[in-house]
């Protein structure tokens, strides 16, 4: 895939630990030309609007980078980034000359993120170690060991420092 660049994934849920991930992939991995595919996966909720019907099975479009910087638009996805998210990214795209989008999914985090990798296609995947809090975690299993070892295609775990 040298000329067309690679699709490079990170999973995002906006907390400080997929920020620590994000930032791992831009320094790390990302070069000249490659696709930053943002992947955030949402619980199913009930949406009455009809296209977020018809997404929650595939997921949404691709949002470019200007949608994903438009507060109105996001709301309409129901998802929020944070400044820090979108700084990073708005930087990442000037100064490394990459395409950035996000995809969002509804649904279980682990089946979705593989469904991403599968669908996209992704070339790698980057994930924090810390979306869940200490008990959903005990119940569900973590995300990321379930990515892991799922996955078809390589995936990097970024641990956050312990405080």
């Amino acid at each position: 895939m040298e000329g067309g660049g690679r699709f490079v994934g990170v999973a995002v849920d906006f907390s400080a630990c997929s920020n620590k991930a994000l930032k791992w992939a831009i320094d790390n991995i990302l070069r000249k030309g490659d696709h930053l595919i943002l992947v955030t996966v949402r619980p199913e909720g009930h949406y009455e609007e009809g296209e977020m019907q018809l997404w929650e099975a595939t997921g949404s479009p691709l949002i470019p980078l200007s949608e994903i910087s438009d507060g109105h638009t996001m709301k309409r996805y129901g998802v929020n980034p944070d400044p820090e998210t979108l700084q990073m990214i708005t930087l990442a795209a000037r100064q490394m000359e990459i395409t950035v989008v996000m995809k969002i999914f509804w649904g279980d985090a682990r089946e979705k993120l593989c469904e991403a990798i599968d669908k996209t296609p992704l070339s790698c995947l980057v994930i924090g170690n810390r979306g869940l809090g200490k008990i959903k975690r005990a119940i569900m299993g973590s995300v990321s060991n379930y990515v892991v070892n799922n996955a078809t295609c390589p995936v990097t775990v970024v641990k956050k420092a312990e405080d």
